[in-house]
């Protein structure tokens, strides 16, 4: 028979150990409260003599709303953060309307698509998905002939290949982690959500084209996955973003104050601003470099296609802070406004850091000095995105033909090499 006694009791801890107990304690009184209907079932099952049908779903109905009204008592104590996805489902609710979604702390179903309240988000989407390709589509065999010949590239430029797939093969692997342990959760919008899902297989993409390009050129596999713990260049950066994934990963942690809400914003302007659109660039240019001047036309073109991927993401999660700016303007103080630019500073220190780290040398008609003003110029652009002023006046673009390569319209020679705005085929236009 059925046991009334409070099913979670067990579960309970000593009201003790400050806001973290608290929040531990929390989860497992959710845990308990989701195992109590099934646990139920099964008492039902075993009894003897077995139960008529009106008894058991009398049963049933009680467990459901003592499970119910905990839940909503739960809710009740948890604040105005948002819901997951995962609530039980409400027969009979009220149809969905456009002005009942949220970006963050949204109280209504997330199971359902449409209607659009940022059809900007659904549009990221169809065009990720239009741009879909795969490493191995990219001929290699010219790359690989000029690295296995001993004069074909200097120790320099052999450095510069190097630190960068090391450096990107696990950034990539950082962002994707970011995405679907941390960042997923908090954003309560399902058509935002379907991007991110998007979004997520794009970064498993960029990793693959990196390991296909390591692979493809011979590279020591162990040296260059490890960089990140033993390359202080590398490192350092890895290090600076993980806290932030970290800080929205933490299981006790919900949106739904203004001191949750700003630090979710943080966390999402340190990956999206910071992360993918300032640490990402001293990178691209430098491979793409050697690809203007027909070297390692492989890896520059594997680098092209993921910087117009990486353009996209950045792009997007822009729309997105902005969006939880004009949701919630009491988040956008002059103190936290403070915090982002100096955060944005330090990452832009790290970057000039790397840049001399990758070429101590000049290169390809590139210097170190030269990425300390392009830094400031990307950082500028940044700030600019997201409401903030300009940090670096007068820092001014020294690599104008990376505009074009960001450009998705421009076309290519394709007996040369492949069209860099490739769709697939349900994408294409045949007017």
């Amino acid at each position: 028979m059925l046991n009334w006694d409070d099913p979670v009791a067990k579960f309970r801890a000593p009201a003790s150990g400050g806001a973290e107990a608290a929040g531990a304690q929390v989860q497992r009184e959710r845990h308990a409260r989701a195992m109590l209907a099934t646990e139920a079932l099964a008492e039902l099952e075993r009894g003897q003599p077995r139960p008529s049908l009106q008894d058991k779903s009398e049963a049933v109905r009680a467990v459901i709303d003592q499970t119910a009204a905990a839940a909503l008592a739960v809710h009740e104590d948890d604040g105005e953060h948002g819901i997951t996805g995962l609530e039980q489902v409400e027969f009979g609710a009220r149809r969905l309307a456009v002005d009942d979604k949220k970006m963050i702390n949204c109280r209504a179903d997330l199971n359902q698509l449409v209607p659009f309240k940022y059809k900007w988000a659904w549009q990221k989407y169809l065009d990720g998905c239009a741009n879909h390709w795969m490493p191995q589509e990219i001929n290699m065999n010219a790359d690989i002939s000029l690295w296995k010949d001993p004069d074909g590239l200097t120790a320099d430029e052999r450095t510069i290949i190097k630190r960068n797939l090391g450096f990107f093969s696990t950034a990539d692997s950082l962002v994707a982690n970011n995405l679907v342990l941390a960042v997923y959760r908090h954003i309560t919008n399902p058509e935002c959500r379907q991007y991110l899902l998007r979004q997520a297989f794009e970064e498993a993409l960029h990793t693959h084209a990196y390991q296909y390009c390591i692979e493809s050129l011979g590279l020591d596999e162990a040296e260059v996955f490890n960089m990140y713990r033993e390359v202080p260049a590398v490192h350092n950066k890895a290090a600076w973003a993980l806290q932030f994934t970290q800080s929205l990963g933490d299981p006790t942690f919900s949106t739904g104050t203004p001191e949750a809400d700003q630090r979710l914003l943080r966390d999402l302007i340190a990956f999206y601003v910071v992360f993918e659109g300032i640490f990402f660039y001293v990178g691209f240019v430098q491979i793409l470099s050697m690809g203007r001047r027909n070297k390692m036309t492989g890896v520059a073109e594997q680098f092209q296609y993921i910087l117009r991927d990486e353009s996209m993401h950045m792009n997007f999660g822009i729309d997105v802070i902005n969006q939880i700016k004009v949701e919630n303007p009491h988040l956008w103080t002059e103190a936290f406004q403070k915090q982002i630019i100096a955060l944005i500073r330090e990452a832009v220190e790290l970057e000039v850091a790397y840049a001399h780290d990758t070429m101590a040398r000049g290169v390809l008609g590139l210097n170190a000095n030269m990425f300390e003003d392009y830094l400031g110029f990307i950082a500028n652009r940044r700030c600019a995105q997201i409401g903030l002023p300009e940090q670096y006046p007068g820092a001014s673009n020294p690599f104008p033909w990376m505009s074009e390569v960001i450009d998705l319209k421009k076309e290519k020679n394709f007996f040369e090499t492949r069209v860099t705005e490739y769709q697939t085929g349900g994408a294409l236009s045949w007017d």
